[in-house]
């Protein structure tokens, strides 16, 4: 088993149907540590020690929140800047993360088709995560295909709880091991097609 950091991320938490049902649906799950940013730090004044620890502490990070202006709740790039240091998350002896991985999880107002070369946003939502891929990558984490809940403002509420098994299987799928990485690199978010992607309860390990 790999152990799972869930870092939530939302401002307006009490205001979002669809990240109270995600969030439901992961925080009690053994294995996996749920920790709400603006709960933890409504100032902004961020323990690095305390999520260094944190990090150090588990396998899989997953990153969690509404997706605003084509990037993060402000928390999360504060979260970043001070936390991944040099000397220690990248650079010169700033091996501490290495070999473990992130995962994006993300909602958006706009439906997917918005998210296309032609569609209103221009760029896919993988190329727009592009920033934190590369933080991944300088930092020697494996950057994995985002899940992403679109059209979140015209969501039925089964539409809402048929996302919240979705994401409690992949999140449950990071911690046994059961994400196949061939199959992950040719999808451009998790929960396109979950059957392709996640191995059965059971399944062989991919070695981690």
């Amino acid at each position: 088993m790999s152990r799972v950091l869930v870092l939530f991320a939302h401002p307006a938490f009490e205001r979002s149907r669809v990240h109270r049902r995600l969030v439901e649906r992961v925080r009690q799950l053994a294995g996996v540590t749920f920790h709400d940013l603006y709960e933890a730090y409504p100032d902004f004044d961020v323990n690095v020690k305390r999520e260094q620890d944190l990090l150090v502490a588990h396998d899989v990070l997953v990153v969690q929140h509404p997706f605003y202006w084509y990037s993060t709740p402000a928390l999360v790039k504060q979260w970043e800047d001070l936390v991944l240091e040099h000397g220690w998350a990248y650079g010169t002896g700033g091996t501490a993360l290495r070999g473990k991985r992130w995962l994006s999880a993300v909602t958006t107002g706009g439906r997917e088709a918005a998210y296309a070369a032609g569609g209103t946003n221009r760029f896919t939502m993988r190329q727009l995560l592009a920033p934190l891929d590369q933080t991944a990558h300088l930092c020697g984490m494996i950057f994995l295909p985002p899940f992403v809940v679109h059209g979140t403002h015209r969501l039925a509420d089964q539409e809402i709880a048929a996302a919240g098994e979705e994401y409690r299987a992949v999140v449950e799928a990071l911690r046994d091991d059961r994400l196949d990485p061939d199959a992950a690199r040719g999808v451009d978010r998790l929960n396109a097609d979950l059957m392709r992607v996640l191995r059965p309860a059971g399944g062989a390990s991919h070695g981690r």
